[in-house]
């Protein structure tokens, strides 16, 4: 037994309880001191050394949204075990929470650790195997991202193609689903990056008859727009948790019906991520009807600021929060066309509440716009994405972001850049 220098004071402890202190060995020593007279090759990084700095922003781009103060101090709670029946309950009261968000008694239910683009590879690697026949619905950047997630799982995949802007019909679907005879149809509800809200009434039903399974990306839609999974017969249905929930990214919801979780459980080959693999989450989470099994650390205060944002959801009601996110879309449409500004989407009822687009104006430069409001009114609105880029501006009304007051504010903040880069380009 060697000990350290420096603690002769408990040698008498020691002794009495039948130690003998013995002296350091001169090798050990040098050793000691070779170490300490080494160089590091790489010292602290300096900013590192520094206070951590976040600018206060309103965020109203597609996503994410601002965290309200009852998420922020969910968050900050001290972390629990994983495991602990306290954590436990908490997962159930998510598992819950999506349930009534999603509207449906699923079992199969429950949030990916990870983002909502962690979901959608979720959905893809448990559905989809080499060879399987995908339909994607492409009508902005979401179903050009699903199209190449299920060609590298190797699927046969075929594409219906809108231009941006525009939602699907069922008669283009069905055309679609008689062409190609897909087992499953991807269509995005809320197309953040064009600002579309596709209909999604009688879409479950017309595939079923095809003997396809529908897949539904909702992650800019849900609680923002009327989505009823087990009604509209959706198979599988996936969100995040940065948007209307409001809660930071990282836990994202997701279920799946019987039809669907008869496929996962009826593959020939296991899905390729053992992370996302839904047979053993399902056991994780307690879907199943069998004791647990330890799966992965969840991301602890993820899931309590999760956790909190479906309660907020429930509180309010999801009705209340669908009319919510309609009126002031209108309000900020609205506005929007009072400055002169063009919609993007032309039918009203197609435009997504939570992600309003406009048409950049002629003349300006939609960088210099986002810029300017950036900096001078510290709030975020966004350009395009995929087709859209360079074409429109994005502006994100979602969850506890979702008021007439943003409204306003974003408006004037527009009005303001629109009058600056204008006479910046005189």
């Amino acid at each position: 037994m060697y000990l350290r220098s420096g603690v002769s004071s408990v040698f008498p402890v020691l002794q009495a309880a039948g130690w003998t202190p013995v002296r350091r060995p001169l090798v050990l020593t040098q050793c000691c001191r070779t170490m300490a007279s080494q160089n590091l090759s790489l010292p602290p990084p300096a900013p590192l050394l520094q206070p951590l700095s976040v600018p206060d922003r309103l965020l109203l781009g597609p996503g994410p949204s601002n965290c309200p103060p009852r998420i922020l101090s969910a968050g900050c709670r001290q972390l629990i075990g994983h495991v602990h029946k306290e954590m436990i309950q908490i997962m159930d009261e998510i598992k819950l929470g999506i349930q009534y968000a999603f509207q449906t008694q699923n079992p199969l239910t429950l949030a990916v650790s990870g983002t909502g683009h962690c979901a959608m590879e979720a959905a893809f690697l448990n559905m989809v195997e080499q060879g399987d026949k995908v339909l994607i619905a492409m009508n902005g950047f979401w179903g050009e991202r699903a199209t190449g997630i299920a060609k590298r799982l190797g699927a046969d995949v075929h594409q219906l193609v809108k231009a941006p802007g525009e939602f699907f019909t069922l008669e283009e679907i069905e055309k679609g689903l008689v062409t190609h005879a897909p087992f499953l149809f991807f269509i995005t509800h809320g197309e953040s990056s064009t600002g579309v809200l596709q209909p999604l009434d009688g879409l479950g039903e017309l595939c079923h008859r095809y003997n396809c399974l529908l897949l539904v990306d909702a992650v800019a839609s849900l609680g923002g727009a009327p989505i009823l999974m087990d009604q509209q017969g959706i198979d599988i249905l996936y969100s995040g948790s940065q948007k209307v929930l409001n809660a930071p990214p990282g836990a994202s919801p997701i279920s799946f019906s019987q039809r669907a979780r008869k496929k996962i459980y009826s593959r020939k080959t296991k899905p390729i991520s053992f992370y996302l693999d839904m047979e053993e989450l399902a056991q994780y989470w307690g879907c199943n009807d069998q004791p647990r099994k330890y799966h992965h650390t969840a991301p602890i205060n993820t899931f309590f600021c999760l956790r909190e944002g479906l309660a907020i959801l429930a509180e309010k009601g999801i009705e209340n929060s669908w009319k919510l996110h309609k009126e002031n879309s209108l309000d900020l449409c609205a506005g929007l066309q009072k400055l002169g500004l063009q919609l993007f989407v032309k039918e009203p009822d197609a435009r997504l509440p939570t992600v309003n687009t406009v048409f950049v104006p002629e003349g300006y430069d939609w960088k210099e716009i986002t810029d300017y409001i950036m900096k001078r009114h510290g709030i975020e609105i966004s350009g395009g994405l995929g087709a859209s880029a360079g074409k429109v501006l994005r502006i994100g009304l979602m969850g506890y972001n979702s008021t007439k007051y943003n409204v306003d504010r974003v408006l004037h903040a527009l009005e303001d850049a629109l009058q600056h880069c204008l006479k910046n380009k005189l």
